[in-house]
């Protein structure tokens, strides 16, 4: 196998296990908000704990922890991506339901494509697009049932945004000179900066809550490492080995792993739209993951098709 069906496999494994461990989230934030912990709180503590625990393995690994000072403002815009995607994302839960919110901020995919589009000129094969419409298709069915469409306008202007920041975070790591940043210390400083925000923002607010018990420190724990830290290394690892468009298609996967967990931990009913709905996201992955070969074969189709007709 060649080097680039290699670096392309490792891309693919990295994104099914950033989705896999960013759609654990719910598995620890419900038993905190059921707790009495708000959204900011627990984003607080998300970020707090997991630079922390970054910081911690960095350390053991003796890893440099310096960076250049023309790097800071990219970092800092870089979790400004990151913070304001994960607060209009919370937003738009509590002004228009989680279902519609999750399938609006799953259009980041689109909006990870024109951005590199507009600003790179990468254009996106048609395999690429017919996957994300696949993905975003799964995504609703897996998220609108059961939930009545009824869309606030600001609220989908706020929820778009949180997709355009998630986009536009993928593209700043695929894209700008801190690609070649070890992912430890880029997730690091990224993490810093949004506990930093977070720190200022309960701050200002007044708004911080302590947590209840040590069964709430184990979560914020877990939140920290698991759907954080592990999530955000492999990220960075997807977005370098095959690009910010497929990886983005890959985070389909992420609702996949909340009706799982639904089911299986929180006794949720499973029903056959999900199952439609995961096999629509399953064959945008399997779109993606063989993308090269359908369109070398259509290729190769067409081509001793066109003499007949000639």
């Amino acid at each position: 196998m060649d080097t680039s069906k290699q670096n392309k496999l490792k891309g693919v494994a990295y994104g099914l296990l950033t989705s896999v461990t960013f759609g654990l989230i719910p598995l620890f934030t419900l038993p905190l908000m059921h707790r009495g912990l708000a959204s900011d709180s627990i984003l607080f503590y998300r970020f707090s704990a997991a630079t922390v625990a970054l910081g911690c393995m960095m350390l053991a690994k003796g890893e440099t922890f310096r960076v250049a000072w023309r790097d800071v403002p990219l970092l800092v815009l870089m979790a400004l991506f990151y913070t304001a995607s994960s607060m209009f994302l919370l937003y738009g839960y509590e002004v228009m339901g989680a279902g519609v919110a999750t399938t609006l901020h799953f259009t980041y995919p689109i909006f990870t494509t024109v951005l590199l589009a507009v600003l790179f000129r990468e254009r996106a094969s048609w395999v690429t697009w017919l996957a994300i419409v696949l993905a975003v298709g799964g995504v609703a069915r897996l998220s609108l049932q059961g939930t009545e469409l009824k869309l606030d306008a600001w609220g989908v202007i706020v929820v778009l945004l949180s997709a355009v920041g998630y986009a536009s975070y993928i593209v700043s790591v695929n894209k700008s000179r801190l690609r070649e940043m070890h992912s430890r210390k880029l997730a690091f400083y990224v993490f810093l900066f949004t506990a930093l925000t977070f720190t200022v923002k309960t701050g200002a607010q007044q708004s911080l809550q302590p947590l209840p018990d040590w069964g709430s420190a184990g979560l914020v724990v877990l939140l920290a490492v698991m759907p954080t830290v592990i999530s955000n290394i492999t990220l960075l690892l997807a977005v370098r080995h095959i690009g910010g468009t497929l990886t983005s298609i890959l985070g389909a996967m992420e609702p996949v792993t909340a009706v799982a967990i639904g089911a299986l931990v929180f006794g949720e009913a499973f029903t056959a739209t999900e199952a439609a709905g995961i096999v629509l996201i399953l064959t945008a992955v399997v779109l993606v993951i063989l993308g090269s070969r359908i369109r070398e074969g259509i290729g190769t189709v067409m081509k001793r098709i066109r003499p007949r007709h000639a």
